[in-house]
């Protein structure tokens, strides 16, 4: 029985062929105060994804729409630079698809990043934090209807999503480099609303460092075709009812472009160490 998921994977890895034949070694998605990270890149291609026929576009301000790739160090990257996220409106699906895409592409490796709201004690705006797990809240899993046989089992273990070497690799860079790095697990909630003073009592409860509204669904599907994943949030804000200050996305971006010097530091020497 044929899987319409699987398909469309296979038309726009189709339509990528047509435009490049590089084989990446490690995918890289940019969340906010990353936008400008290509400068970090020998570009040797890019595709914008309205040319990839089915390919979800993001419709967020400080989202750009493509695909880089090129080489950090000697290190063969893809980089997303923006991604779709489940609150506009696309099928779970498609918000996967991006990073389902670039496995088949040949990368080995996913490293995402995301700017988010801090819970943790002690953090503050501007704060990177090692993702160490995660938990999924009202997002629909990415896993759900017929399984794709081609790229994972039906029932994938999730019990080291986050890999402890990846990890072990990101924090030997950060103490090199004199960069902080606070460490936690991270929530993903639906969006577009900021959660409420009440959620995000809920989500410290349950554990929680930091809350977004990305990269748990685009963790469990790389996990599940046996890509290797980690992540790095930047603290773009403190979460509600932490402070008392009112949330707004144009305070996450500038929160996050403060941030961007070390936080590029950070996922540049990790990469060229992994």
């Amino acid at each position: 029985m044929s899987n319409s998921r699987y398909e469309k994977l296979q038309s726009c890895l189709k339509a990528v062929r047509e435009k490049t034949d590089f084989v990446p070694e490690v995918a890289l998605v940019l969340g906010s105060g990353l936008g400008n990270y290509a400068e970090n890149i020998k570009i040797e291609c890019e595709i914008e994804y309205k040319d990839i026929p089915g390919f979800p576009v993001s419709t967020v301000p400080g989202h750009a729409g493509k695909f880089i790739f090129g080489y950090v160090g000697d290190v063969k990257v893809v980089c997303m630079k923006g991604r779709v996220h489940y609150y506009e409106g696309y099928d779970i699906g498609d918000v996967v698809l991006p990073a389902r895409l670039m496995g088949m592409m040949g990368a080995k490796i996913l490293f995402l990043t995301n700017a988010a709201g801090g819970m943790g004690d002690g953090f503050k705006a501007g704060d990177l934090m090692l993702i160490t797990d995660h938990i999924s809240c009202f997002a629909p899993n990415p896993l759900i209807g017929a399984n794709l046989e081609e790229l994972g089992p039906r029932f994938p273990d999730m019990s080291e999503v986050y890999k402890k070497d990846l990890a072990d690799t990101i924090r030997k860079v950060a103490s090199d480099n004199g960069i902080e790095l606070k460490e936690g697990v991270y929530a993903q909630l639906t969006g577009p609303s900021f959660e409420s003073p009440a959620e995000i009592r809920m989500l410290k409860g349950l554990g929680a460092s930091a809350v977004g509204m990305s990269t748990v669904v685009e963790a469990i599907a790389a996990n599940h075709m046996g890509l290797k994943v980690c992540g790095v949030s930047c603290i773009s804000n403190l979460a509600a009812g932490i402070s008392d200050q009112p949330l707004c996305h144009e305070e996450v971006q500038e929160a996050a472009d403060k941030a961007a010097p070390l936080f590029t530091k950070l996922v540049t020497e990790s990469i060229k160490a992994f």
